[in-house]
């Protein structure tokens, strides 16, 4: 009998997307994913993934793939590894009678304006903020909160286009490309809206949960301001300020989530948790890899489990600690060597390592987690051993352009 499909509404062109079309094979599906320029995952290839080349920014086009595949097999779940058609997949899903999160939930959630309103409302704790729609009201804004202010896209991920901002030449540099015919980084027009909001000045966590269950605490790295390239993570965090794990499960409550997996990002301020932002998803920055090695919980499998109708109870163990770092490149140019990944992979505690480009890429400096060309994860019986693994061996990574 032929299995049944399991459709994904585009991808993450780095991460996750990959295990997911493995975790839907592991339970005896045909993953398939639809794609507007399939080109940009190459997995798709390598793995003899299927996919299917439509709009997938019309929902009438996905809507009418998902049938064609309910129609030839059957279709057991849609979804999405990209955050940006998260909300899209889960409508197609809900339209089919596919099990689904709340559609309105994760718009809320992903409009970072409103998802501020509806937590502060809540009594969540959440940066001072305002959102402007000209740079002169991004100057006024931020002075009235006080400098620093942080200046950052109201949708988005990767710290794309994120910014913090010492006086009011440098708001209105962070502004305009937020304001001036904004566009994503799938190339999609964005509303010409920003947030203007109060620095947060502490230690930065991400506090991961599967419905209403905390799975684990991560510590972040971020690199030199004025920017917020994460540079690393470590799982699970060496120490957990109180209330973190509960100030997220409040956030994540309020904004009517709580379907399968979420990913809140927090501050540990003067004054306690604050969340920065809460993404309906699963984490970037290869943090579920994290969790699988050091606590044994696969979540993509059981995001993908949740898909289908199923109800996985992720329960973690402490085995051991995980740690990832990133290599990142300095200088715009076109790459023409790579080097240093049989070292990396060599060295002790290295679970495993990448380099995520190749001769003849075209990089850019975006301060966003794009200016990343590889990345070691190693484990260790403490955390400081595991990030020191993770650390040299991401430091044996290197490459040149020209």
């Amino acid at each position: 009998m032929t299995p049944a499909w399991f459709a994904l509404v585009e991808s993450n062109t780095t991460g996750s997307g990959r295990q997911f079309c493995r975790a839907a094979r592991d339970r005896g599906l045909r993953p398939v994913v639809l794609a507007n320029r399939p080109e940009r995952y190459p997995y798709l290839a390598a793995d003899r993934v299927e996919h299917r080349v439509l709009d997938t920014g019309a929902p009438e086009a996905v809507l009418a793939a998902c049938r064609e595949l309910a129609a030839d097999g059957g279709l057991a779940g849609v979804t999405s590894s990209s955050e940006y058609f998260i909300a899209p997949a889960a409508r197609t899903a809900r339209h089919l009678g596919l099990a689904a999160p709340d559609p309105a939930a994760l718009a809320r959630c992903r409009d970072k304006a409103r998802q501020r309103e509806t937590l502060a409302a809540a009594g969540v704790p959440v940066p001072a903020y305002r959102t402007v729609t000209e740079r002169t009201e991004a100057t006024l804004a931020a002075a009235e909160l006080g400098f620093p202010v942080v200046v950052k896209p109201t949708t988005g991920s990767g710290s794309v286009g994120v910014r913090l901002c010492a006086g009011p030449a440098e708001v209105r540099e962070a502004a305009g490309p937020l304001l001036d015919a904004p566009m994503d980084e799938r190339g999609r027009a964005m509303p010409a809206v920003a947030l203007v909001e109060e620095y947060v000045e502490g230690l930065e966590f991400s506090v991961e949960t599967f419905d209403d269950t905390v799975v684990g605490v991560v510590a972040k790295h971020l690199g030199r301001p004025p920017h917020f390239v994460e540079t690393g993570h470590d799982f699970p965090a060496p120490s957990v300020p109180p209330d973190l794990a509960e100030t997220a499960l409040r956030a994540v409550k309020a904004l009517g989530l709580g379907w399968g997996p979420a990913h809140t990002e927090l501050r540990y301020g003067a004054d306690g948790p604050v969340v920065i932002e809460v993404n309906p998803r699963l984490a970037g920055g290869m943090i579920p890899a994290l969790v699988g090695r050091a606590a044994g919980v696969d979540l993509v499998a059981a995001t993908v489990a949740r898909a289908v109708g199923d109800t996985p109870s992720p329960r973690p163990e402490r085995r051991c600690h995980a740690s990832i770092r990133f290599a990142l490149a300095d200088r715009a140019g076109t790459v023409t060597a790579v080097g240093g990944l049989a070292e990396a992979r060599r060295l002790p505690g290295v679970e495993f390592a990448e380099i995520t480009v190749a001769p003849g890429t075209a990089l850019e400096i975006t301060h966003s987690f794009r200016d990343r060309f590889g990345y070691a994860v190693a484990t260790g019986p403490d955390a400081t051993t595991a990030a020191a693994r993770a650390e040299r061996a991401a430091a044996q990574l290197h490459m040149t352009t020209r």
